[in-house]
């Protein structure tokens, strides 16, 4: 049973749990490959998680030159490969999101691989396992459908993934709230 990885942006709090547990995922030598983005800090305190989407057809991995940057079955699109990188950071240029990393003393690309050595196995990915308030979610195909039944807005309109930008995406998501103008009760 395929599951993805599901974000409610609007019930995100700033509470940077998915930062900290980020770092204790294996492999990611206490390196945090994810984001708590302040939307707007001067007005309010509105925050949004932001990782890796994982796209299908991801631009990071076609613009290297190496073919340092795998995809795995899953779909999740994997930091690059220690041995095939050549540091020429075409995918942080590349990734519409901004989010592949440079280390320049390690001359590697890094970035969020989905917990690939939990999520494989069904577990899910360190971020999504701590979040207090069901923002980060890993689901079923089935349960995300429910989800976008549950969401019918009047526009019709229902982020399901990024599509204005790199096409489809592995990384789920939706803004009910934002999209519908409901104030947050937090």
């Amino acid at each position: 049973m395929k599951q993805v990885l599901y974000i409610e942006m609007d019930n995100c709090i700033g509470c940077r749990s998915c930062l900290a547990a980020c770092t204790q995922c294996g492999g990611h030598e206490q390196r945090n490959r994810n984001y708590v983005l302040d939307v707007n800090p001067l007005v309010n305190r509105q925050t949004i998680p932001l990782m890796c989407f994982h796209c299908v057809n991801p631009a990071c991995a076609r613009s290297c030159p190496a073919q340092a940057i795998q995809i795995h079955e899953s779909g999740a699109v994997l930091s690059a490969l220690v041995e095939k990188c050549i540091g020429c950071q075409n995918c942080t240029i590349a990734c519409p999101y901004g989010i592949p990393k440079f280390d320049e003393e390690q001359n590697l690309m890094y970035k969020c691989d989905l917990c690939i050595d939990r999520t494989k196995d069904g577990i899910p990915p360190m971020c999504a396992s701590v979040c207090p308030t069901n923002t980060l979610q890993w689901i079923t195909e089935e349960e995300l459908s429910r989800k976008k039944e549950q969401h019918q807005l009047d526009n019709g309109k229902w982020m399901a993934s990024m599509p204005f930008m790199e096409g489809e995406t592995n990384v789920k998501m939706n803004l009910p709230g934002i999209l519908q103008g409901k104030v947050k009760l937090f």
